[in-house]
């Protein structure tokens, strides 16, 4: 029996694009398709092995990589008077910054919509010295499932395909590790991401910690954070001081 997992925070295939090109600070707007496509592929691929619930709609994404990807490759037809050809990446870029800035846009309104609710309307005669002080609340950004996968892959070099399916199959371990990380996080606040990694005796102990931390954040049990983007990934119980994934410190131009 395979050990399918639904995640709620599943982000979609311009989400894994937007992240691929951030992570390597690509200029967005020429875009190294070869090296991009490639990239998405082998995140695909991992997905596929950790059996995860990947839609249909990450596949169409990679046929247009892989057609974008073609049609680069093939040498530009000469020709007077012919017109100028179109970059076979126009129509992606365009449709990626589209998406990001629909994403802005909405990441904005949720914002303000949050902050008004901390916002308090004081009665006449209060005194403003009796006024609690301000709570300081330390940010955090949730991190998404693509920056779970990447803290994976960096933990897990070069492991045989076959170790995942073996893996995959035993539940009754990645129940056991569940419990485990949960009683970890009664002792403590917060865990590193990349120390439950290093406390694993081997990689199939790496396999199985990842799909128990994904299966605990299914279950709304935990949530993944970072301080900023693509920063060392903190595993905590699920508490509402958490920026969803979207609104993040900029760390440089894409």
């Amino acid at each position: 029996m395979s050990y399918k997992i639904k995640l709620d925070l599943f982000e979609g295939p311009l989400d894994l694009l937007l992240y691929l090109v951030k992570k390597d600070h690509l200029n967005i707007y020429d875009i190294p398709i070869a090296k991009v496509t490639d990239q998405y592929l082998s995140y695909l691929e991992l997905m596929r092995m950790l059996d995860l619930n990947v839609a249909g709609e990450f596949l169409v994404m990679a046929a247009t990589l892989l057609a974008i990807k073609s049609k680069m490759l093939l040498p530009a037809e000469e020709g007077e008077g012919q017109a100028e050809e179109v970059d076979p990446r126009a129509e992606l870029v365009e449709r990626l910054l589209e998406y990001e800035r629909f994403k802005q846009i909405a990441e904005d309104l949720r914002q303000k919509e949050v902050s008004q609710q901390d916002v308090f309307k004081r009665s006449k005669a209060q005194d403003l010295n009796e006024l609690p002080e301000p709570e300081v609340k330390e940010i955090y950004f949730e991190a998404s499932i693509f920056d779970l996968i990447n803290a994976f892959t960096k933990a897990l070099q070069d492991v045989p395909k076959e170790v995942f399916y073996e893996v995959i199959k035993d539940e009754f371990t990645i129940e056991e590790k569940v419990h485990k990380i949960l009683h970890l996080l009664l002792v403590k606040d917060s865990v590193g991401l990349s120390d439950l990694f290093e406390e694993s005796k081997n990689k199939i102990e790496i396999v199985v910690t990842f799909l128990a931390i994904l299966e605990l954040i299914r279950l709304k049990e935990i949530v993944a954070r970072q301080k900023e983007l693509f920063d060392e990934i903190e595993i905590t119980r699920n508490k509402e001081n958490i920026i969803p994934y979207g609104r993040r410190p900029e760390t440089g131009t894409a």
